[in-house]
């Protein structure tokens, strides 16, 4: 299997370009589904990040998670293909420069954690190389500096042809919801790489995001559609649900406000939302003191303006936005440094602007 080297040159934070030695992490979780499936079609990172990935298999079938360098997809499944007798001790994937990373075969209710780099722009692909599977069963990775690029997700010549039409018939009827939805929305449910008092927020029917109201904080927002909840509600809740559409921002940094000190995590207590005008205020604790938080849509393109309002502080208030997270931020009020907005002594309220790269 080729090694790829951690090469970084340059990294974003927070929208400027800086030198640095480490790459990015970014952690991920693939679920294989019913029909040949991945339930993430597709995901972007920056040139060098280092990429955790866990493929959690919710069929009821066999699959693996092969990653290829561009432009190779269809050769190693025809080379999986011949493997013969040796196939099953390889877990059907075949020793080839092609390969960057793999799994092993994983049964049906089990999963399997990978690391890799992929430090090189281009278009990467993972594909189930499990006989008979790897020509519909797969999605694409994006290593690019300028995600806005991006095709549309249904119109993305590297996305399975099947994923495609589940964004097809999304978009013209909701059956996994048991009433027309009216936006915003909000689902309390089980949602992936969260925690299990996670809430889903539709903002417009194309703009969304996912709120962790047990550590009180925004794990991440997706654009192309809301949620289907189908798996989770034939599974009697035992499943999460899925997300519809294309996650742009994954929360890298943990919780982002701090008060007094900017490297001291703070103590985190959630004390419920209130909806106005059908938008959820989030409210919460910080090291005792009330933190009162809504996100809306950015009205120009994919993005969030999120709005604070603090109880009294005496001491400085810092907002630690983390590089690599896939948006660059802008605060209404303080200064970016070093990966952290310092707010000045005595603000009551401000506003996070993320728009993504």
């Amino acid at each position: 299997m080729r090694k790829y080297a951690v090469v970084v040159l340059f990294v974003a934070l927070c929208g400027l370009k800086i030198p640095i030695a480490l790459a990015q992490d970014t952690t991920l979780t693939i679920r294989a589904i019913e029909g040949l499936k991945y339930d993430v079609p597709r995901f972007v990172v920056r040139p060098g990040t280092r990429v955790h990935l866990t493929l959690d298999n919710y069929d009821d079938m066999a699959h693996n998670l092969v990653v290829t360098l561009p432009n190779s997809r269809l050769r190693v499944v025809n080379t999986s293909l011949a493997l013969g007798d040796q196939a099953v001790k390889l877990n059907y994937v075949p020793r080839t420069p092609d390969v960057v990373a793999h799994t092993a075969t994983v049964d049906p209710g089990k999963s399997e954690k990978i690391s890799f780099v992929l430090s090189q722009e281009g278009i990467y692909s993972y594909v189930c190389t499990y006989p008979g599977h790897g020509f519909v069963m797969y999605g694409v990775i994006y290593v690019t500096r300028r995600p806005a690029t991006l095709p549309p997700l249904d119109k993305d010549p590297n996305v399975a042809a099947n994923r495609k039409d589940d964004m097809a018939d999304h978009a013209g009827h909701m059956p996994d919801h048991p009433y027309e939805l009216k936006y915003p929305t909000v689902y309390r449910t089980f949602m992936p790489d969260s925690g299990p008092a996670s809430i889903a927020v539709g903002l417009t029917p194309k703009q969304a995001y996912c709120w962790d109201a047990g550590a009180c904080r925004l794990r991440y927002a997706w654009t192309g559609g809301f949620i289907d909840q189908s798996d989770h509600w034939d599974g009697n809740g035992k499943k999460p649900t899925h997300v519809v559409g294309d996650v742009y921002f994954r929360d890298q940094g943990g919780f982002p406000i701090r008060f007094g000190t900017a490297d001291r995590l703070p103590e985190v207590h959630f004390k419920g939302y209130k909806l106005i005008n059908r938008y959820p205020e989030f409210r919460y604790t910080v090291n005792g003191i009330e933190v009162r938080e809504m996100i809306k849509p950015l009205p120009t393109g994919r993005g969030l303006v999120r709005h604070f309002s603090l109880g009294a502080v005496s001491g400085p208030v810092y907002f630690a936005c983390k590089s690599g997270d896939g948006v660059k931020y802008r605060p209404s009020v303080g200064k970016i440094q070093d990966g952290l907005v310092r707010l000045p002594v005595g603000t009551r309220n401000f506003t996070i602007t993320m728009t993504a790269e």
